[in-house]
């Protein structure tokens, strides 16, 4: 082999072994957990629910995984996503690059020792599993799935998310399995990628990003969710203040770099330590960056803030019932 080409080649290697794309496809995070030596405490339905992986306070099991959809939640810290996600925050730190490298080394690795001076013939490297993918079927404007309505009323924000939510239509790809359908709330964030909730799930299809929501050049909202800003702007009907939704806290670093752009801005992350952080981190960033978190005081975010006052005007809307408290005097 000319000398000059190898390097190309390893390089070319490389990129193969540790390209993010099919790491997120062939990599499931339970077969990922059991090779760190984490088992699931229960199942519940399609997910796993584990104890004491991304914190060390394992009395209360909260860190689930949906290996159907390739994705994970931690309840206590905040954090989810895709299997990549995962490796930047059990090892943070590191670049995705370099969390890539750690999963295919994890991935590949035997799943028991070799016995000191035993040659194991014959015996192939165990690949990893196979993740099935999902493909969008169709997209199309609020109200044609009655589910996705009652989670949204229920929310609170079923006006609000008019024009700004979509309803996302799209199913499993798996050869060994008849395809699963899937229905949720929706909208796409600056990569392309769909950001959907429904009643049991909260994830990203395809790649993770911000979303900008363009209005007003010099007033800038900034939110974790988009649920929160949609309970904002019903309290602020006529404001018209552009919007950055982050989605992820992982993502703050390219949030500030965006909202260095505007001259006003106003934070409203949620009560989680994780929350905390980051806006400590912002406003440091950004000194003249206005605190908003008093908006929803009491609550974890300004959704749960909206959710509550929902529920509240639903049951003021139900009827009296005028007999209630009548006692009778008499007996028949």
């Amino acid at each position: 082999m000319p000398r000059n080409l190898a390097p190309t080649i390893i390089q070319n290697m490389m990129q193969t072994t540790m390209n993010p794309a099919a790491i997120r496809e062939q990599v499931s995070i339970t077969a990922l957990l059991a090779r760190l030596g984490y088992q699931p405490v229960h199942n519940s339905g399609r997910e796993s629910v584990y104890r004491s992986v991304l914190h060390q306070d394992g009395k209360k099991p909260s860190f689930c995984v949906n290996d159907t959809l390739g994705m994970w939640y931690d309840k206590r810290t905040g954090k989810g996503g895709n299997v990549i996600d995962f490796g930047l925050a059990f090892w943070p730190g590191l670049a995705t690059r370099e969390v890539c490298g750690k999963l295919n080394d994890v991935m590949h690795q035997a799943v028991l020792p070799a016995v000191a001076g035993v040659k194991q013939a014959g015996k192939r490297r165990r690949k990893s599993l196979k993740l099935p993918y999902f493909r969008i079927d169709k997209v199309c404007e609020l109200g044609q799935t009655t589910s996705i309505r009652q989670f949204l009323e229920r929310r609170g924000i079923w006006e609000e998310a008019q024009g700004v939510l979509q309803e996302v239509h799209y199913h499993k790809v798996d050869t060994h399995q008849k395809p699963t359908l899937y229905a949720a709330a929706g909208y796409r964030n600056e990569h392309g990628g769909w950001q959907v909730r429904n009643k049991y799930f909260k994830g990203c299809l395809a790649n993770k990003g911000l979303t900008l929501l363009a209005g007003d050049s010099r007033r800038l909202c900034v939110f974790k969710d988009i649920f929160d800003y949609l309970s904002w702007k019903h309290e602020h009907p006529d404001l018209s203040n552009s919007a950055l939704i982050i989605n992820s806290y992982s993502l703050l670093p390219a949030a500030i770099k965006v909202a260095m752009r505007y001259p006003e801005l106003a934070v409203y992350f949620d009560h989680s330590p994780e929350g905390h952080q980051s806006l400590r981190q912002f406003i440091t960033e950004l000194p003249y960056a206005n605190n908003g978190i008093s908006a929803f005081k009491g609550h974890h975010d300004y959704n749960e803030k909206r959710r509550s006052e929902a529920r509240a005007e639903h049951e003021a809307k139900k009827p009296k019932d005028l007999f209630k408290n009548i006692e009778v005097p008499f007996e028949r």
